[in-house]
């Protein structure tokens, strides 16, 4: 569906996209995940051909979004984080019109594509109002039903729920989760809840690089296998740190307090395993009571926090 292929885009001295390569294959939805100033919708502006890459190519289809524009083009529809609606225009008229840009005729045609659009995002009843006296979750329907006019296979959303109220972003997200089922659907956000709960899977940006790809699952077990435990035992530290250090695969194993005979430590397990239960063991056979065990898991949160230079993962407690 969509091939880019070592993008570039720098704004004089500032490089906002650095060599990013990527493949998306199937229907679907995808997200583009990253902190403010990631690249996000630099990548998307240049996808969609809005504005033009410093060097790289960019295929949609197979077609080139600048030496095959015009049949590249045709195939997204583009939802900008802005939405470019007239709000003095009604809905029908403004959807009738972005038809007509985007090359439906007959006339008759433009009129059918327009009512299957709205009735496809909820938008039924609304095509006499005026979009300047919409609420913003209307209007950013109305900017995805213009998005779906002309039957284009891949959707481009810029943080589609961005403004919206609790209610809003849940409609919005459902018809997402549904255009996804027939398009492939490649949408941008920092908000990590959302991209969790709606995404097939997840590229990661940071400072213009892609630095992690995969489903949300999959990125957090990646982060899982370089998670840690935390332990507070009864003994010696001598004790305790030579107990631990018997556990195989256990390993950078750091005091981070020392109280009343209480050791309290954390290490990494090197493989990704669950190793508070060969602790726990360890420590009990060393004459070392075990006080407090916890495994940190991680989530989508963690592995964005991680690898974009954050903080640290939750706490599961034993």
């Amino acid at each position: 569906m969509l091939e880019v292929q070592h993008l570039v885009k720098r704004y004089g001295s500032k490089t906002a996209v650095e060599d990013l390569t990527f493949t998306i294959q199937d229907t679907g939805v995808y997200g583009l995940l990253g902190p403010n100033g990631a690249g996000k919708s630099t990548t998307m502006n240049i996808v969609t051909g809005y504005i033009s890459a410093t060097s790289g190519t960019v295929l949609v289809q197979g077609q080139d979004i600048v030496a095959q524009a015009a049949a590249a083009k045709r195939c997204i529809g583009y939802l900008p984080e802005q939405p470019p609606l007239y709000p003095d225009m009604t809905v029908e008229e403004y959807l009738r019109f972005a038809a007509e840009l985007k090359g439906v005729r007959p006339k008759t045609a433009r009129c059918e594509a327009v009512q299957t659009v709205c009735d496809r995002v909820g938008l039924q009843g609304t095509g006499r109002r005026l979009i300047g006296n919409l609420s913003k979750g209307y209007r950013q329907r109305v900017g995805i039903a213009a998005a779906l006019l002309g039957e284009p296979k891949i959707i481009i959303l810029d943080e589609p729920t961005v403004g919206l109220d609790p209610a809003q972003v849940l409609e919005v997200r459902s018809l997402i989760r549904e255009l996804g089922k027939t398009h492939t659907v490649i949408l941008s956000s920092h908000i990590l809840s959302e991209v969790q709960s709606i995404c097939d899977d997840v590229l990661i940006l940071a400072h213009g690089k892609l630095i992690a790809r995969g489903t949300p699952h999959e990125l957090a077990q990646r982060l899982s296998a370089k998670g840690s435990i935390s332990a507070t035992a009864q003994g010696s530290r001598e004790d305790v740190l030579r107990a631990a250090a018997g556990v195989a695969g256990l390993q950078n194993i750091t005091v981070t307090g020392q109280e009343n005979g209480e050791i309290s430590f954390t290490a990494e397990s090197a493989a990704g395993a669950d190793l508070r239960g060969a602790l726990s063991q360890a420590l009990a056979a060393a004459g070392c009571p075990v006080l407090r065990l916890s495994a940190q898991t991680a989530s989508l949160e963690d592995v964005f926090l991680q690898l974009t230079d954050a903080a640290p993962a939750k706490e599961e407690q034993l």
